[in-house]
């Protein structure tokens, strides 16, 4: 299909849409504490969408083969959680635990998806690593995204920085695009494939991506809990992702879910 490119009346609708998913991902990484339930970070994320008259793209998204459609306005994956982690009040974060929490709205028929992962409380010296390596392969792709740049470029850097910090990356679940619509061409990996060299994309202006590392602190395998949605490492050790929406731009691009810029 080919890639949509946005005027710059369209990525302002879209900034608008990331500003609000900055807020509310900059309010739940204020809350999330030990003691605090998945399911109350949930429901801030989803009383804040409603009173920005925006819909919570997660919420009631269909499962591909399954009749379960997905039940929070936000993906809370703890631990060994990679994504998808269904939120509930029966989960509770404990110190030292690792939470990364994905969101998504649409506002005004623009769409915003980001990530982060975050520490609860203190964690291990590894842990933390892993999520200073992930986000930094996210600020990797900021740093490098511009017009005439290919993407395996990228993706080849943010491979070799996870791998030279003896982390994995995920190749299961990759980047996508994003505009009226959450999941758009093209796809954004986070590693380079013979599939990617075959149909590499040349960054333009006007592209919009979610760009969203996923590193795993042992094997890349991952695998799908029975509740259709959860996704967990297949040795249970821990995984990290970020994500912003990146608009190419003249020159560079511009991040428009700014969530670690606001407070």
């Amino acid at each position: 299909m080919p890639i949509t490119l946005r005027s710059r009346r369209e990525i302002e609708m879209l900034r608008n849409a990331g500003r609000l998913v900055a807020e509310v991902l900059s309010k739940l990484k204020e809350y999330a504490k030990p003691g605090v339930s998945t399911g109350e970070l949930d429901e801030m994320a989803l009383e804040m969408a409603h009173e920005a008259g925006a819909i919570a793209l997660f919420k009631d998204y269909p499962h591909p083969y399954m009749d379960c459609p997905f039940p929070g306005a936000i993906c809370a994956s703890v631990n060994e959680q990679l994504v998808h982690g269904i939120p509930s009040r029966k989960v509770i974060l404990e110190e030292g635990d690792i939470l990364s929490v994905d969101y998504g709205v649409k506002l005004n028929g623009y769409c915003g998806d980001a990530a982060f992962t975050t520490g609860i409380g203190q964690i291990s010296p590894q842990r933390q690593k892993l999520l200073d390596v992930t986000d930094g392969l996210l600020k990797i792709a900021v740093e490098n995204m511009a017009p005439g740049v290919k993407w395996s470029a990228i993706a080849g850097m943010m491979e070799a920085e996870a791998k030279a910090a003896g982390f994995s990356v995920v190749k299961d679940y990759v980047g996508h695009g994003i505009g009226t619509e959450m999941h758009e061409d093209p796809k954004v990996p986070n590693f380079v494939s013979r599939e990617l060299l075959r149909n590499d994309t040349v960054l333009k202006e006007g592209m919009v991506l979610a760009v969203e590392p996923m590193v795993n602190i042992g094997t890349a395998s991952v695998k799908t809990l029975p509740d259709g949605w959860t996704v967990i490492t297949k040795d249970k050790k821990c995984s990290a992702h970020f994500e912003y929406t990146i608009a190419v731009v003249q020159g560079g691009c511009e991040v428009l879910t700014p969530w670690d810029q606001l407070g």
